[in-house]
């Protein structure tokens, strides 16, 4: 279903994240936790890219099972780097061809094994002008749905880690936004002032379109430092660190404190009006049911 669709259905919409697995075993891990997440009946679900498209068979394999084997509306990542225009061309293409209804348009990161990549091979190097690009693709009438893909993309609630002048990282969104961008999903934050704040700077630069909460849970302490290394420097709020810390070596408390945490963003991100929840789910399917329950979102 088209985006827009989506949000005319759902005047809040609540959506999750999963990562095409690197291992048999993960694999079978995430296919066994499908039916739980579908039974949450979330309004779409993501599946990211990898660094350069590093994933990019498994994000079509992936995406595929979920659009023809579950009743969850997959929007598969998509960015710049190490990419000529053929093969993003190629890469709609075949997503048309499967149905798939969106695309979720980044700039996206180097791989590490290739940080010494030029640039200039690829078609783009920014995210507004592959929603342009998208656009463009649309307008071939190859997409079964007369309107084409709709089009995501990211917003940095904290700052885009690369554009240290905020003024110009609004400017950059909204140019995103009028390249032709039908929502924005956050990076995650930790703090709902930091998402309020950026709501209004959206507000006041003109930008219109639904702008949906990235929320991750925190589980462990392990994935406490992977999370401020992925979002590219996340704050942790004094009041979460404290409560971690008192957990000591207890992992079942730090589990409890950070989903705990995470339910409260949700059901005060709710009350102040938020057009919808989007869960990094790190393809775990027990925290992200916990804090559905908690607020009421299931199905």
């Amino acid at each position: 279903m088209h985006i827009r669709q989506i949000f005319d259905r759902h005047p809040v919409t609540f959506s999750l994240e999963f990562f095409p697995p690197k291992t048999q075993q993960a694999t079978q891990e995430l296919l066994d936790a499908l039916p739980e997440f579908e039974a949450l009946g979330p309004a779409f679900v993501d599946v990211t890219y990898g660094a350069g498209g590093g994933t990019r068979e498994a994000t079509f394999t992936l995406v595929n099972k979920l659009a023809t084997e579950t009743k969850m509306d997959p929007i598969p990542h998509l960015t710049c780097v190490c990419h000529d225009k053929a093969t993003i061309d190629q890469i709609l293409e075949s997503y048309a061809q499967a149905g798939i209804s969106n695309i979720l348009a980044l700039g996206g990161d180097l791989p590490r094994d290739r940080q010494d990549w030029d640039r200039s091979k690829d078609a783009f190097r920014y995210a507004g002008d592959l929603v342009a690009h998208i656009r463009k693709f649309n307008d071939k009438g190859v997409h079964p749905d007369r309107q084409g893909f709709g089009i995501g993309v990211a917003g940095f609630p904290e700052g885009h880690p690369a554009t240290p002048n905020r003024l110009a990282e609004m400017d950059y969104l909204k140019a995103k936004v009028d390249a032709g961008a039908d929502y924005i999903v956050t990076q995650l934050f930790f703090d709902n002032h930091d998402f309020y704040d950026f709501r209004d700077r959206c507000d006041l630069a003109g930008i219109k379109v639904p702008i949906i909460a990235g929320l991750l849970p925190i589980t462990s302490t392990a994935g406490l430092r992977r999370m401020g290394d992925l979002a590219g420097g996340s704050r942790f709020p004094g009041k979460l660190l404290r409560a971690l810390a008192a957990c000591g070596d207890d992992a079942a408390a730090v589990r409890n404190v950070g989903i705990e945490w995470t339910v409260s963003q949700s059901r005060d991100l709710l009350e102040n009006n938020v057009r919808g929840l989007h869960y990094y789910t790190l393809n775990k399917a027990d925290a992200t049911k916990h804090i559905c329950q908690s607020i009421g979102l299931t199905v």
